[in-house]
């Protein structure tokens, strides 16, 4: 029979993996939003405008 203190030991660092990953991942999705590259207005002369 394994004793309480590393039961819970073992338990504390499943439940800290667990959190981090899920951090992770939430970190990941929040990450750089979404912008439009060439908004509308944008200049077509421009050397590093879209090619028609």
């Amino acid at each position: 029979m394994v004793s309480s203190t590393r039961q819970t030991e073992r338990r504390r660092y499943i439940r800290h993996r667990a959190a981090g990953a899920a951090n992770k991942r939430s970190r990941a999705r929040a990450g750089t939003p979404a912008f439009p590259v060439h908004p509308a207005g944008y200049d077509q002369s421009a050397p590093d405008a879209k090619k028609s």
